[in-house]
Parts: structure tokens; sequence; C-alpha cells
């Protein structure tokens, strides 16, 4: 019986320490900056409780964001503490900026630094870049990130974030915006529904942006990864993250149980 209760222990440990391994592995998030132009274009960041306050947050996702791209690290570039209404950004990719700050969570504004992230999320904070009017007005398009074949185009939409005559948020189409690709301004202009289409000639990675005349926006960033046509017949449903730590776990519970089951079936014909 103790050889059989060591054996469920020692199952029920490996268990758990590749529960913790894999699911450390999945902790990320995507993070873009803008100062006026965008520093930091949809950037996958590994997650960890940096401050150790408990939880995952907008302030983790920023420092660690920093500390793996900015040069001198998050002590150079970046800085938060709290104000008067909570935790704020003192200093964003080495800019103080008198404070003035905006940050948005998977396109809506949040509500505090500490507003909590999970896996995938996208975290995009900015410099006010005018201190008077504080026209900046926060954009994005459909889809923050896309994987093309040569030859092939990518429809996008481009929207800003509003208010209601409620106040309530809503998003709006940006018309007549020039798309911006790896920061140079083409002849591709978004129509009234805030529609354009890009077609990808060379191999490569584009990050595709948006200015306006009449509009202050906050950069839109969609990464475009482009690469030559592959006539492989590919998997509908690739494995996303996690699939396959899960699947280990898995064939390892079903092992440490049918080892105890053997044992236990052994014992008894003693």
């Amino acid at each position: 019986m103790k050889k059989l209760l060591v054996l469920f222990l020692m199952a029920v440990l490996f268990i758990n320490s590749a529960v913790t391994v894999f699911a450390s592995s999945d902790n990320y998030v995507y993070v873009s900056i803008a100062n006026g132009d965008l520093v930091l274009a949809y950037e996958n960041v590994s997650l960890s409780d940096a401050d150790n306050d408990g939880k995952l947050t907008i302030n983790d996702a920023l420092y660690l964001a920093h500390e793996a791209k900015f040069e001198g690290g998050a002590e150079a570039g970046y800085a938060s503490s709290v104000g008067a209404y909570g935790l704020k950004i003192d200093k964003l990719w080495g800019y103080e900026n008198g404070d003035s700050f905006g940050y948005y969570l998977n396109n809506a504004s949040a509500m505090s630094l500490g507003d909590e992230v999970k896996n995938g999320d996208h975290v995009y904070a900015f410099c006010y870049t005018d201190l008077v009017a504080w026209s900046d007005t926060y954009s994005y398009f459909n889809t923050a990130s896309s994987k093309k074949d040569v030859g092939d185009t990518l429809s996008l939409a481009l929207y800003s974030a509003g208010y209601d005559e409620s106040w309530n948020p809503i998003s709006l189409p940006v018309n007549n915006a020039n798309l911006l690709v790896n920061g140079v301004k083409q002849e591709i202009k978004t129509d009234e529904q805030g529609k354009a289409t890009v077609t990808f000639d060379k191999i490569g990675t584009y990050v595709i942006s948006a200015v306006s005349e009449s509009q202050n926006l906050v950069p839109a960033v969609c990464v475009v990864t482009v690469s030559e046509k592959n006539n492989e017949t590919i998997p509908t449903d690739p494995a996303k993250p996690g699939d396959i730590s899960s699947y280990v776990i898995v064939m390892y519970s079903v092992i440490a149980m049918i080892s105890i089951f053997v044992i236990s079936r052994k014992r008894r014909s003693i």
C-alpha cells in the first residue's frame, strides 16, 4: 500500500509541475507604443508579475515591453507611480511628456494601469502630441496582424474611437486616410467605410499604419508577415499555444493512472 501511495503522489507532483511550467509559458501579450510615430508595433511580450502586486496587468506589460525592447531597459524608458487617481504612467519610451499619456486594452480605453490582462491581449500606450486641444484620436484596424503569401492582398478597415451623444464609447470609420507601409506614406486611401486594400509583392515583414489630414490619429497598427507561397497542404486548424502541453499532461496522467491500476491488481493477486 505504501508503494502505491508513493507512486500516486509522484504522479500528482509531476502533473502539477508540468501544468505550472506549460502554463507560465503561455503568458504573453502584444504591446504597441507610439510617441507620434509607432515605436513598437504589436510586439509579443512574455508576461509576468513585474511589479509584484499579485496579478498580471497593463503596467506589467508595459514594463516588460520596455525591459525587452527599449535601449537601457525599463529603468531608462518606463516609469509609473500612484497618483491622485491611481496608478499612472510617468515615462513612456523615454518621454516624460508632462504625464500626458493614454492607453488602450484590446482597442477599448482602459480604466487603470492596474487593469488585468490575459493571454493574447493587445496593450497600446501612447504619448499625447497635442497638449493644448488634446486632439489625439486613438485609431485601429479591424485586424492587428496577418500572414500572407507573395502576391496576396489584404483588406483592412480603419476605425477611430469616439463617443455618441450619451458619451458611450463607439467606433467610427476613418475615411480619406493614407496608409503607411513601414513608415512610408502610400497613395492608398481609405473609403467612406474606412476600408482599403494593400498588395504585397515581396517577402518580408510590413508594419501598416495610417495618417489623416483631417484627424490627429494615434497610429493604427497591423503587422503583416509575407512569405513565399507554399503549395503544400496546410492544416486548416493548426495547434494553438498550449495545445501540445495539454496533450502531454493528459498522456502522463493516463500513464500514471494505468501504473497505479496495474500495481493494485498485482497486489490483489498475491
